[in-house]
Order: C-alpha cells, then sequence, then structure tokens
C-alpha cells in the first residue's frame, strides 16, 4: 500500500518539478535574451551619442564659410536636437514600438539634413579644404558605420528575443510573465537608409 501510494506519488510529482524546472529555464532564456538586446540598444546608443557630439562641431565649422545658408545649419541642429531627444526615449525602453519608429525617423531626418549641408560644402571649396572640416566629416563617416554595425547587432538580438517569445510552448510563459515584443530599429525609405555621402 505504501509502495503504491509513492509510486503514484512519483509518477503526479516527477512530471510536476520536470514542468517546473522547464518554467524556470524558459523564464531565464526569455530575460537573457531580452538583456542582451537591451545591451545591443547600449551599444547604439552610445555611438548616436558621439554622433550627436560632433554635428555641432561640425555646423561651427561650416558657419564660418556659408555664412548665407543660415537655414540649412539651423536645420541640421534642429535635426541633431530632435534624434537626441529621441535616442533618450529610446534608451529608456529599448524595443518599445512607438520610441523606436520615432528614433529611426528622427534618425531619417537628421540624415536628409546632413546630406544637405554635405551637398552645400562641395560648393565652397574653401570649407572642402578646412582640416578641421575634413577631420569631423572623417569622424563622422566612421560613427556612421559603427552605427549602422550597432544596429545590425541590435536587430539580430531583437530577432532572437522575439522569435523564442513567440514560440511554442515558451510562449507559455512570456505572455504571463509580460514579456512584450519588441520592435526593430529599421529606417524605412531607401533613401533614407544611405548614410550621408562624403567626399573630398
Amino acid at each position: 500500500m505504501a509502495s503504491g501510494l509513492l509510486i503514484v506519488l512519483l509518477i503526479v510529482c516527477v512530471p510536476l518539478v520536470v514542468v517546473f524546472l522547464w518554467a524556470i529555464g524558459a523564464f531565464n532564456r526569455l530575460v537573457s535574451l531580452r538583456n542582451r538586446f537591451k545591451n545591443a540598444f547600449a551599444q547604439i546608443d552610445v555611438q548616436l551619442k558621439r554622433r550627436y557630439d560632433l554635428i555641432p562641431n561640425l555646423v561651427e565649422t561650416a558657419k564660418g564659410y556659408i555664412k548665407h545658408e543660415r537655414g540649412t545649419l539651423e536645420a541640421v541642429i534642429a535635426a541633431r536636437n530632435a534624434a537626441s531627444t529621441a535616442s533618450a526615449q529610446a534608451a529608456q525602453a529599448p524595443g518599445d514600438a512607438a520610441a523606436m519608429k520615432q528614433l529611426a525617423g528622427a534618425e531619417a531626418a537628421l540624415t536628409g539634413t546632413l546630406g544637405r549641408l554635405f551637398a552645400l560644402a562641395e560648393a565652397y571649396p574653401d570649407l572642402k579644404a578646412n582640416t578641421t572640416m575634413i577631420t569631423l566629416m572623417e569622424e563622422l563617416t566612421s560613427t556612421e558605420n559603427k552605427v549602422a554595425f550597432s544596429r545590425q547587432a541590435y536587430n539580430d538580438a531583437v530577432m532572437s528575443y522575439n522569435t523564442a517569445r513567440e514560440s511554442f510552448p515558451t510562449n507559455l510563459i512570456a505572455g504571463p510573465f509580460n514579456f512584450t515584443a519588441a520592435e526593430l530599429f529599421v529606417i524605412e525609405k531607401a533613401e533614407e537608409k544611405e548614410a550621408p555621402k562624403v567626399q573630398f
């Protein structure tokens, strides 16, 4: 009788323990994947801040040469400020759909205004030859490349996280524990995907 009760308890308890251990493992995996994409966004944020710090110096250097193009210079600074604000909001909630879309839009606008500034610089040989301007443009180009690599790493991490949270049976853990979907950092329009072209 006692051995029969023990067998029944083992039959009931062992599967419960296995399910419990699986649930803990699935939860911890989702936490790990979520932290991975948040860390990947932090790498983007570092590069974006570097980019935002370079832009005022670039505008100040250009200001001495293209004084009558004040509207373009102000547009670059306004776009930089909007992108910086959007980046700060996205950094508070990496993966949040609204924050990521706002950041992508602000970055696209900034890229467009920088493109106009670079086009203007082509028309001013003295500005094109200025060593400070050349150095800043090279640093900006290098930073743009780092942003692109960081964005790819972030998108890869988001894809892994989203795949795990949507896959059965892990989705049984994701829903109740509020593991919401993360948004990719994608720039929608083809012309917005191109980094500013720097030519000297």
